[in-house]
């Protein structure tokens, strides 16, 4: 199936910067939207940034201007260049796919996957 895997997180302090990555393994049949979501201890996960493989985006409020999503379909890779970082950015931030998969001969299509998630710390 397919793994999510994130990596980049960190401590850094507000102002400064964090690039974000995420690599999708396994066996699939195609990764399509990819996402960032974010959960901070007392939120919801919410919605961070989102790219689809035709390379429309969507930005939460919150971090127009700051953040950029970005992808390379030929790593199956998605990444998040975060500036400008305030103490309210930190969270367990998640790469999130839609893709498909086979098992036997059973097709999974419009599948979700998520990774692990990596943290992110902003100190004031």
């Amino acid at each position: 199936q397919v793994q999510l895997v994130e990596s980049g997180g960190g401590l850094v302090q507000a102002g400064g910067s964090l690039r974000l990555s995420c690599v999708a393994s396994g066996r699939f049949d195609s990764i399509d939207d990819m996402a960032w979501f974010r959960q901070g201890p007392w939120n919801q996960r919410e919605l961070v940034a989102a790219l689809t493989r035709s390379g429309s985006t969507n930005y939460a409020d919150s971090v127009k201007g700051r953040f950029t999503i970005s992808r390379d379909n030929a790593k199956n890779a998605l990444y998040l260049q975060m500036n400008s970082l305030k103490p309210e950015d930190s969270a367990v931030y998640y790469c999130n796919a839609i893709g498909s998969h086979t098992s036997g001969d059973v097709f999974y299509g419009n599948q979700q996957y998520w990774g692990q998630g990596t943290q992110v710390t902003v100190s004031s």
